[in-house]
């Protein structure tokens, strides 16, 4: 593979186009204009296997047709190219058809807990946090096992969680059969569904940046309460009306905010370290 430095260099070998502009916004991502006119967002992996990972999410939540995810222009090992979404402001009939969208999402379902998306890999991302897709049955089990303590022994190792704290976290994985509701079937998430992965548009909103898995649909829809999401009770209402939560489902909210919670203590340190241990004593 011939070697690429910049975003502009990336597009144009992965499309076939020439580059009229590139203009660079956060991170590893850039805003390239093509000279066919389209313009694509060119985002270069931060470590191995994470575009493929990436596109393979965005491909397996596109298959089910049922929320708007940027369409793939063209991908390799170390740049994912795709479409520009969204761009506008949150609306009511958005907030709305993303309710009925993640329903839909989520009963499309996966073969098992921790099925990563067909042709990506095993061994995947959460942002910049790795993420093993390891498949089980028993989601209060593989939720322990795969999603919260590796998180927690990440963060007792860097010394950012003390031992009397992991403990709490230890204490409520124990309670998780208990704690986590009625079964439900593996639903096909997002995986990582935080506000600014939810780019609005007037008609509909965009989901981006997925660590899609299979998991409980209750996951992706914590996460989005936890750091806040606009016409949040709009969402929810459109989702309850197409796929109603099971009884008790507000107070399990605890119990999903565990693994994206320990994921930025991980990454981003103490901050969030009392959050994770609240959310842990909330479980009992």
């Amino acid at each position: 593979m011939t070697q690429v430095s910049t975003p502009a260099e990336a597009a144009a070998r992965i499309t076939g186009r020439a580059v009229v502009e590139q203009r660079d916004l956060k991170g590893a991502v850039a805003e390239v204009m093509l000279d066919s006119g389209d313009t694509v967002i060119v985002k270069r992996g931060h470590a191995r296997n994470a575009t493929t990972a990436e596109a393979a999410g965005l491909r397996w939540l596109g298959e089910a047709g049922a929320v708007r995810v940027p369409e793939i222009r063209g991908n390799d090992d170390e740049w994912l190219v795709t479409e520009l979404v969204g761009g506008g402001r949150p609306t009511h009939h958005a907030a709305e058809r993303l309710g009925r969208g993640m329903a839909a999402l989520h009963e499309a379902g996966a073969p098992t807990f921790g099925a990563a998306p067909p042709g990506g890999p095993g061994d995947a991302w959460i942002g910049l946090a790795p993420m093993r897709n390891v498949a089980g049955e028993d989601w209060p089990r593989w939720y322990a096992e795969h999603r919260v303590l590796p998180y927690l022994r990440g963060a007792v190792d860097e010394g950012t969680l003390a031992g009397d704290e992991a403990a709490v976290i230890e204490r409520a994985c124990a309670r998780l059969p208990e704690a986590a509701g009625p079964a439900e079937p593996p639903a096909r998430l997002h995986g990582d569904l935080w506000n600014g992965n939810v780019l609005w548009g007037a008609v509909e909103a965009s989901l981006i940046d997925p660590a899609a898995h299979g998991g409980h649909r209750e996951t992706d829809l914590a996460m989005l309460q936890l750091f806040g999401c606009p016409l949040l009770d709009r969402v929810l209402a459109a989702y309850q009306e197409v796929s109603p939560l099971a009884d008790g489902w507000t107070e399990r909210i605890g119990v999903h905010q565990l693994f994206p919670l320990l994921v930025h203590t991980v990454l981003f340190g103490r901050s969030y370290a009392g959050q994770a241990v609240a959310a842990a004593r909330a479980v009992g």
